[in-house]
């Protein structure tokens, strides 16, 4: 038997090194992070005693961009690491962040608080010779981020950074940890079939399916979405959607070690803490700096706007909804619980419109050639997949990706279904940025979508829902941001952007989902091969803007909690459940349930970058509904408005200010007025 190697710690000898999966071992992390830090130390070292003069190119650039094996050591195991932590974890892997956390942002804080490093950066950015502008923006960067790091407190400062930073980031980890565990630790066990009353044949075989699993009898059915969203919209069984409702919107509240109200609390104080350390009034103040929206004025000015166009509209809907409940039930209230099976209902009576009627038409298989089709129809890249690709759950399926001229552009990971180790929700991220090396070699990136879309049974295949649909599009948007890169420096590539930019290719592609011309070419019935009826489509185009308001308001409730959090100048010591029910209250329209809170689940503000940046998904509908507009005038498939997409956009990543990016494609800056069009809201005052 030969001796085990760590495959990180030598070149990867795999097709277009790709990360081996097969061959990792969980001891192979920690020896190859400790050994990246040495490494990284060892640079260190070698830059700060350099005897020459600071320059662009002896301190600024990355060391390991030579080609010729050269590779980051620490960041490839962080990469492959924190990735799986999100996609296929275990006890094993959580222990062994917890060990590595507090390691990791220390080494971080050694390297960014290096005074005799940030001496030469600062000459630099001071007395360098003329650059690119590429190089001019990584520079910049590269100053702006050791100053937001820390690099111009006095000792003290730093240490009490230090301080601060590591607590963090050791919080959001548990925070993650905490949600997964109580995610998954609740099921809603039924023997007696009666009470499947109302829910589709996919709902039983997926819940017949995941009983079978885990060894029980009858059906199970979880918190994942594709479990949960058909029972709330389906289940006639009122008392069992209550209580799918609670369970799901009381996760981590319990009195229990999975708890997450303490820990909220004090990540939004030591966010608070840190940014008014690095002088700015509040975090939001921090994060807004570095973001299109400059300022929390400007991002409260387009939350109201969105309220005062919305409302009116979102309060008829909600209207509309509570008569088709009082119909049924003339001595009961409402409940958020009835929201989803009234919807509907009410869905069904407008348009005749029914999630199961297609799904039938959205095989996963067939779904998969329409996105790639896409792709082949504005861009020319085709997908080939490939099994000699190792990958790291039988799940994933792995893809190359080739130009429209035939050459290679990057692999392509997707990870499509819920299960045992793996958080919920959709996101897209990277085994493999995108850079060119010295010697002029254009490194191709490996980019993975990671989703928990409804699974194959034995009777049938993953038989998607159209929002499923709507969601592999999104997430596909974010790789093409990713596959498309070609710029000289990995950290400006692909989604290396700004937060409030980076959802604009991801949501442009959800546009895709309602069009008839995209329709027709992958929605076929998958057992009699038809093609989605017109009718069915004309159904899907009509009902579009359904609910299009109360939608809206809804993420921007999410918007104005981040903000109410990330706005606090004092410490905040508010009960968490009271003051999330105040903070989005002009956003709301029903009543609020005492027991239930979003914030001790919402990873986005609280363990995903997205603190005092939630905004950015209305900020980005507005920019992807303006540059949509632009496909609809020229037709939606149009090679040339494609080609300035991608040239314009998709390709620079943060080479440039996204609004000169964005005005370069469209030839003006966005207007709100496409997306109150594409919802069908007329224009107040705004």
């Amino acid at each position: 038997m030969s001796e085990h190697k760590n495959p990180f710690l030598e070149p990867y000898g795999t097709l277009h090194d790709t990360v081996p999966f097969d061959r990792i071992r969980l001891e192979d992390y920690e020896e190859a992070f400790m050994e990246g830090i040495r490494r990284d130390n060892e640079y260190l070292e070698k830059t700060i005693n350099n005897p020459e003069k600071p320059t662009f190119d002896n301190t600024i650039l990355n060391p390991f961009d030579e080609g010729d094996g050269y590779y980051d050591l620490l960041d490839r195991v962080s990469t492959v690491f924190f990735n799986l932590l999100s996609a296929e974890t275990n006890d094993d892997m959580d222990a062994l962040a917890q060990k590595m956390q507090p390691i990791l942002t220390k080494h971080a804080n050694d390297m960014r608080l290096n005074p005799q490093l940030f001496e030469r950066i600062r000459k630099v950015h001071l007395h360098h010779r003329r650059l690119t502008p590429e190089e001019q923006m990584l520079l910049n960067n590269c100053y702006e981020g050791f100053v937001r790091s820390g690099a111009l407190l006095d000792e003290e400062g730093k240490a009490r950074l230090r301080q601060l930073t590591e607590e963090a980031s050791m919080l959001s980890l548990q925070f993650s940890q905490n949600l997964l565990k109580e995610n998954k630790a609740f099921t809603l066990e039924i023997t007696d079939e009666a009470q499947l009353d109302g829910l589709p044949d996919t709902a039983r075989e997926a819940a017949r399916q995941t009983a079978k699993e885990q060894d029980k009898e009858g059906w199970v059915f979880t918190l994942d979405m594709p479990s949960y969203s058909p029972f709330m919209t389906y289940s006639t069984q009122r008392e069992l959607r209550k209580q799918m409702y609670m369970a799901r919107n009381t996760v981590c509240t319990h009195d229990n070690s999975e708890n997450n109200i303490a820990i909220c609390k004090r990540l939004i104080n030591l966010r608070r803490e840190i940014a008014q350390l690095l002088g700015y009034k509040t975090y939001a103040d921090y994060v807004l700096k570095r973001r299109m929206a400059t300022n929390v004025r400007h991002v409260y000015r387009l939350l109201d706007d969105l309220v005062d166009a919305y409302k009116p509209t979102a309060v008829k809907e909600q209207e509309e909804l509570k008569k088709m409940f009082k119909k049924d039930n003339s001595q009961l209230k409402m409940q958020p619980w009835d929201a989803g099976f009234y919807t509907h209902k009410l869905q069904m009576k407008k348009y005749n419109l029914d999630a199961e009627m297609l799904r039938p038409y959205f095989e996963l298989s067939k779904v998969i050639d329409g996105v790639f089709g896409l792709a082949n129809r504005l861009y020319g890249i085709t997908f080939k997949e490939n099994k000699d690709i190792p990958v790291y759950h039988p799940d994933v399926k792995a893809y190359e990706v080739f130009d429209k001229d035939g050459s290679y552009l990057a692999v392509f990971y997707a990870d499509f279904h819920p299960r045992k180790g793996k958080q919920g929700g959709a996101w897209m991220t990277e085994y493999q940025g995108q850079w060119i090396t010295k010697k002029g070699e254009n490194v191709r990136p490996h980019v993975s979508v990671v989703m928990n879309l409804t699974k194959p049974t034995d009777e049938k295949p993953a038989l998607l829902t159209l929002g499923e649909v709507e969601t592999f599009l999104h997430e596909f948007g974010h790789s093409l941001h990713g596959m498309f890169a070609n710029t000289r420096f990995e950290s400006l590539s692909g989604t290396n952007v700004w937060w409030d930019f980076v959802e604009l290719p991801s949501q442009f592609m959800e546009n895709f989902a309602v069009e008839k011309d995209f329709l027709r070419t992958f929605a076929f019935h998958y057992e009699t091969g038809e093609p989605l009826p017109d009718e069915l489509i004309r159904r899907i185009v009509k009902s579009r803007n359904f609910m299009a308001a109360t939608a809206c308001l809804r993420q921007v409730s999410f918007g104005l909690l981040d903000m109410a959090y990330y706005t606090q100048r004092e410490e905040f010591t508010a009960d968490i459940p009271t003051f999330e029910k105040r903070a989005w209250k002009k956003a709301i329209l029903g009543e609020q349930l005492k027991d239930t809170c979003m914030t001790v689940q919402f990873s986005h503000i609280m363990a995903g970058g997205y603190a005092a940046g939630y905004y950015s998904y209305k900020w980005a509908e507005v920019l992807d509904a303006d540059a949509f507009s632009v496909f609809k005038r020229h037709g939606i498939f149009d090679r040339k408005t494609a080609q300035s997409f991608r040239d314009n956009i998709l390709s620079k990543g943060g080479t440039e200010h996204p609004m000169t990016l964005y005005k370069r494609f469209r030839g003006g800056e966005p207007t709100i007025d496409a997306l109150l069009k594409r919802n069908g809201i007329k224009r107040g005052k705004m």
